[in-house]
């Protein structure tokens, strides 16, 4: 017996029957039946006890099954269940010994097994040898009659049985010819199927739906051993492609894949061994149910531990991947590809169903990975359009036109980017990212918006602040009749260029009209409070800016030049024009005056606090009347232009006199003392009268010139006590002032000035006059020149006296 390859049989199912399952799976991977799909066949073989079925099978298909020993007495050789693979078939075959039936190891027991084991076959098996012994056909108690109503019995509980090949093997052949032995087994074989009870489903069904009948005979194995094994070689080469279209098993049905095998079979014996009924239609779809759930856990759990995947997840979790969906589908792909390579034989509800569910798993489990590509996708498409955006506002593009064209290539840079990052077999829907991105990218355009509308309100109301607060306030400053339309008409024009100029700005920003206006007349409201702010902060200031210009006005003359108070001014006259002005100023700034309004705030206060005639001639009839200056509101002037109330000017005025009051003073006091100074003379009746009672006297001098002296000594001695005590400038404060000062300082200066002159009186003569010009010299360098000069004069007189004297 030849072979190529040689595989061990297992004993499948033990004679006490327990399932092998450990064997089974050993036996599958060995010979790699899981590879096969659904192009496998099992070959079963039955038959009496001792009947040469293992060497049957060991011929024909060259498997190792134990053979009985005829030297050793006819005994029971199998046990239980065998299988093997078949050697050198195509393709892979796999056959099964049964124990033989009848036999006397059993006894009375036999019938359970037989019959379990008969139904197992049936339900696993595509084709069913039965091996016969020749001399029993048309023997009415044969050992096949037996054996063949088992096979018909339990092919009853299958409720959709398989249509199984029943191949006849006639041991033993005899001189009969084939052709006269077959008619007569076929009809026994349809006596015993007629006799067999059939549920009522299958009453008139015939025997050819449920098997396909082959008959073959061969020689004695023992007599005619080369005959023997020449016809089971003959017979070997038709199981060859036996379940291709008209081979031996071409029209089964129910086959179950190859992969799911050893588990189909364990479950059909486990529901034989509990005397049920085998519904094969439940019983596939139960093994495909398993056996796809099987594949599919063990695809997903391949998929968890794939390292493209665990590395595409860790990368996706700290930035975009780029080509994630490619490389994400090819994973996936692959996953449920190797799921139907695996799964491809089983039932196909099941099949789906099973795939349908790993695929949901798959999806369930990429999902958070996906969700990650999306937001990174998200977050960067905003970035770059925020990049994008901030450059071409820079680069001077239309604020609305840049927003559409990087609004537009942000979404197509989206759309692009999550076109590389979809996931073919999900059906998520991208739209809630999308219209996130898109609020996220509206919401920065109107940040940016807001941002530089702000800027660019800010900015021209900056440039108004800069135009209008200086020169408002020097207008204020030179307050008179043309100051506030000389405002008003500064306010319009700056009013007028700021509102051209945003308006310009405006329109690249394509907002609506109502919008635009609303932010020009902000902007020219804006313009007015700068005005009325300024106004207000200048009223405050109102009591300096009136004492401000009364003193310019009292203190200078219309050149500008400061008075000198010589008494010819008319310090009533100016003191009256300066507060004149002054009022003008307060007048000024009482109210705002930007529209066309016409008010009496000036007459009111120049009647009120000017005419002093009227006051006077009040006054004078000590009669009450009503005070215009006792309201808090001017009259035709709204509370809200008001700048500084009726009451507040009069309290404002009343202030500004006292303050000025002393300045008035001081320069009628200094026009006083200018006189003084000025009118030394006494008047010319004096001077007559002098002249008149004097002129003896004077003729006396003109008789005796040593009077002349005397007199001219008295002069310089009277000059210098006038020098060294400053008179003129003691009686500039005042009578009383200045002679309570001379008062003190007159007893020193003479003292002084006799000292000195006793200085003078000890030194030579002959040196006197140098003497007298060392210390005019040394009093000069000193400081005091007028003083000095007094007393060098006074000395001088006194040494000129003392020489004389000498002389006489």
């Amino acid at each position: 017996m030849a072979t190529t390859e040689e595989y061990h049989s297992i004993q499948l199912i033990d004679g006490d029957g327990l399932f092998n399952d450990v064997g089974t799976d050993r036996l599958i991977k060995e010979i790699k039946l899981a590879e096969c799909g659904l192009s496998y066949a099992v070959v079963a073989i039955m038959g009496p006890q001792s009947s040469g079925k293992s060497t049957l099978l060991n011929h024909l298909f060259y498997t190792n099954f134990r053979e009985m020993d005829a030297f050793k007495g006819r005994s029971q050789t199998t046990k239980g269940i065998w299988m093997a693979k078949c050697a050198g078939i195509e393709p892979c075959t796999l056959v099964m010994d049964l124990e033989g039936t009848d036999g006397r190891e059993r006894g009375e027991d036999d019938t359970a097994f037989e019959k379990q084991s008969a139904l197992f076959a049936l339900a696993v098996s595509d084709i069913v040898l039965i091996n016969m012994w020749c001399h029993d056909i048309g023997r009415e108690q044969a050992a096949n009659k037996p054996l063949l109503k088992t096979v018909f019995q339990v092919m009853m509980r299958l409720f959709s049985p398989r249509k199984t090949t029943l191949m006849f093997v006639i041991r033993d052949k005899t001189r009969t010819p084939l052709e006269n032995l077959e008619p007569v087994l076929r009809e026994d074989i349809q006596k015993i199927w007629d006799s067999v009870p059939k549920p009522q489903a299958h009453k008139e069904t015939p025997l050819s739906e449920f098997f396909n009948v082959e008959v073959v005979a061969l020689s004695s194995y023992e007599e005619k051993e080369e005959q023997f094994k020449e016809q089971v070689a003959n017979l070997r080469q038709r199981f060859f492609h036996s379940i291709a279209p008209g081979g031996l098993a071409g029209d089964r049905r129910g086959v179950v894949p190859a992969l799911g095998f050893s588990f189909s079979a364990q479950q059909i014996w486990k529901v034989i061994k509990e005397n049920k009924d085998l519904d094969l239609p439940a019983h596939k779809v139960m093994v495909a149910t398993v056996r796809c759930e099987e594949i599919a856990n063990e695809k997903y759990a391949g998929f968890t531990a794939n390292e493209s995947w665990c590395l595409l997840e860790e990368a996706v979790q700290s930035g975009p991947v780029a080509g994630f969906g490619k490389k994400l589908n090819s994973i996936l792909y692959t996953s449920l590809t190797e799921y139907d390579a695996e799964a491809t034989y089983f039932d196909e509800g099941v099949r789906s169903a099973k795939r349908k569910q790993l695929e949901e798993k798959l999806l369930q489990l990429v999902q958070p990975a996906h969700h990650a590509m999306l937001g990174h996708l998200r977050s960067g498409t905003l970035e770059k359009f925020k990049e994008a955006f901030d450059k071409a506002l820079n680069g001077g593009e239309g604020f609305s036109v840049a927003a559409c064209n990087c609004t537009d290539a942000c979404m197509a840079l989206f759309d692009e980017g999550y076109a590389d990052a979809v996931v073919e077999l999900a059906n998520w829907d991208s739209s809630k990212v999308r219209d996130k991105l898109c609020r996220d990218v509206d919401a920065h355009v109107a940040s940016v918006r807001a941002a530089k509308l702000s800027e660019l309100t800010s900015s021209y109301e900056a440039k108004l602040n800069e135009a209008l607060s200086g020169p408002v306030e020097a207008l204020l400053d030179g307050a008179n009749n043309d100051t506030w339309p000389s405002i008003k008409k500064l306010l319009q024009l700056e009013t007028v260029s700021a509102v051209s100029g945003l308006s310009d700005a405006l329109s690249g920003f394509d907002m609506d009209e109502k919008t635009k206006e609303k932010m020009l007349t902000s902007l020219e409201d804006h313009a007015r409070g700068v005005v009325e702010a300024k106004a207000r902060e200048e009223a405050g200031r109102a009591l300096i800016r009136m004492k401000d210009r009364f003193s310019t006005l009292f203190s200078h003359d219309s050149d500008s030049m400061p008075r000198v108070w010589t008494g010819k001014e008319d310090i009533r006259a100016i003191t009256k024009t300066a507060r004149s002005a002054s009022l003008k100023l307060l007048s000024v700034m009482a109210a705002i005056r930007l529209d066309d309004n016409v008010d009496n705030i000036e007459n009111t206060l120049t009647s009120a606090l000017v005419d002093t005639k009227n006051n006077a001639a009040v006054t004078d009839r000590s009669i009450t009347t009503f005070d215009p200056l006792a309201s808090s509101t001017w009259e035709q002037v709204p509370p809200a232009k008001t700048l500084i109330t009726p009451v507040q000017c009069k309290s404002l005025w009343r202030q500004f006199r006292v303050e000025t009051e002393y300045t008035v003073t001081q320069a009628i006091s200094a026009q006083e003392a200018n006189r003084r100074n000025n009118n030394w003379l006494p008047p010319p009746w004096a001077i007559v009268a002098l002249i008149v009672l004097g002129f003896n006297e004077f003729m006396t001098l003109l008789r005796n010139p040593l009077y002349l002296g005397v007199i001219f000594v008295g002069f310089l001695i009277i000059k210098a006590l006038w020098v060294q005590l400053d008179i003129s400038g003691e009686f500039r404060n005042g009578a009383l002032p200045g002679l309570l000062s001379l008062s003190t300082k007159f007893l020193p200066t003479v003292m002084n000035l006799l000292r000195k002159l006793a200085e003078e009186g000890q030194m030579p003569a002959t040196n006197s006059s140098q003497t007298n010009q060392a210390v005019a010299s040394k009093s000069f360098q000193n400081g005091s020149s007028t003083s000095n000069m007094s007393s060098s004069a006074s000395s001088g007189i006194t040494a000129s006296e003392n020489s004389t004297t000498k002389g006489e």
